[in-house]
């Protein structure tokens, strides 16, 4: 069976990224008017199994996953690791050489990155990152889809992140050479993005403008992107809320970036704190948009994944 992996945005070609988005773009057109449960017409992965195992919890992971397998008219098994013997012990070498006897492909939600790429290397069936500590890719394809939806011209855009350059805002910097766009990055200097991300995103010609200012990275945006503060294992939030404070997306702020820019948020969001209500709940906002596109970017992904 040929079939590939989706770990990191860097190690694709941005030709293969494209194709992806296309498809995604694509899939959901054909469904429009549809009952969300309707099987794809040409059910692409009829007969296939994802296994979904969660260390996180997850709402959009989740659901989004089980739905895009549905409707490609496969199957999936849930499973946190609690449920599984990851939680007494066995190796993550291990349950990959075991499920590729079971399943057709696995979606890991994962705490640490490299249990990601040590179950990817022993599995012998596509695996597809659905979180780590280090990268989130599936979000960040959804999210490109849905800027293109709304009119933004990825390839010489400006894109602001706003507050702590985590997980997502890595994911960021590796798909701004692919895509053409620059990224700027506003974070106190305690939540700097790491450099080995920095370094990865340059070293492919990436445009990535660092500020320990909002509005210096906000100025002249196309887009404007939050993330929570205080993320899920995070045992510092009192003091993350009080230094990232000044990096909170307000009506003001997003008054610095274009008329008309875009402000995305992959959720769950928490208004007070890293956005304002009138922001997220606003007409520049579309991240609700951005999350139905989960479904649809993870369909992609699964069909880029089995080579269909």
């Amino acid at each position: 069976m040929t079939y590939r992996n989706f770990i990191d945005l860097w190690q694709l070609d941005a030709s293969q990224l494209r194709a992806i988005l296309d498809s995604a773009h694509a899939m959901k057109r054909a469904r429009s008017g549809w009952s969300k449960g309707k099987t794809d017409a040409d059910a692409p992965l009829a007969g296939r199994t994802l296994a979904m195992i969660f260390e996180k919890s997850s709402t959009r992971t989740r659901f989004s996953f089980d739905m895009a397998m549905r409707q490609l008219g496969g199957t999936t098994i849930n499973a946190t690791s609690a449920d599984m013997q990851l939680g007494r012990g066995e190796t993550i070498e291990d349950t990959a050489r075991v499920l590729s006897r079971y399943v057709d492909a696995a979606m890991i939600r994962a705490n640490d990155h490299g249990d990601v790429e040590a179950f990817a290397e022993a599995a012998s069936i596509p695996v597809i990152n659905g979180l780590t500590d280090r990268s989130h890719p599936c979000q960040i394809m959804a999210d490109l889809m849905t800027l293109e939806e709304h009119g933004v011209a990825l390839d010489g855009a400006r894109l602001a992140w706003i507050g702590d350059g985590n997980n997502v805002c890595a994911s960021f910097m590796h798909v701004a050479p692919k895509f053409g766009f620059t990224l700027a990055v506003g974070t106190p200097a305690r939540y700097a993005p790491e450099d080995e991300d920095v370094e990865i995103a340059r070293n492919l010609q990436g445009r990535i403008e660092l500020y320990d200012s909002a509005e210096e990275a906000v100025a002249n945006a196309d887009v404007v992107i939050a993330d929570t503060f205080v993320s899920m294992g995070d045992a510092d939030a009192e003091a993350r809320l009080a230094e990232l404070d000044p990096f909170a997306v307000t009506q003001d702020l997003m008054g610095l970036a274009k008329p008309g820019a875009k402000f995305l948020h992959c959720l769950p969001a928490h208004r007070g704190e890293e956005v304002d209500a009138e922001v997220i709940d606003g007409p520049q906002s579309v991240v609700f948009d951005e999350a139905e596109n989960r479904l649809h970017a993870q369909k992609a992904i699964l069909r880029w994944c089995f080579g269909k």
